[in-house]
């Protein structure tokens, strides 16, 4: 599955265009390395999201072409945050 793509499954990142400009401006790390916004991602995987001021970091746990809302966050597990976390998660 695409970053991208599941950035915006996970909602991690509500909008998949934001996804992409935050994969874009180096913002997101897969596995400790900056990754475009197509780089197929795998379970098992460490995220790593910094925006406004923030930083997330997850682990993939399963890909899912579409989840309902309220299953979203069983995508991944939350490894760390930094900065307010609200913030990261309004788009």
């Amino acid at each position: 599955m695409r970053l991208d793509k599941f950035l915006k499954v996970s909602r991690i990142i509500k909008r998949r265009p934001v996804a992409k400009q935050a994969c874009d401006a180096g913002r997101v790390k897969v596995n400790d390395a900056v990754a475009g916004a197509g780089k197929q991602i795998k379970t098992g995987d460490i995220l790593e999201v910094r925006l406004r001021g923030g930083k997330l970091v997850v682990r993939v746990e399963r890909l899912a072409k579409t989840v309902r809302k309220e299953e979203a966050q069983s995508l991944y597990t939350v490894l760390e945050t930094t900065g307010a976390a609200e913030d990261l998660f309004d788009f």
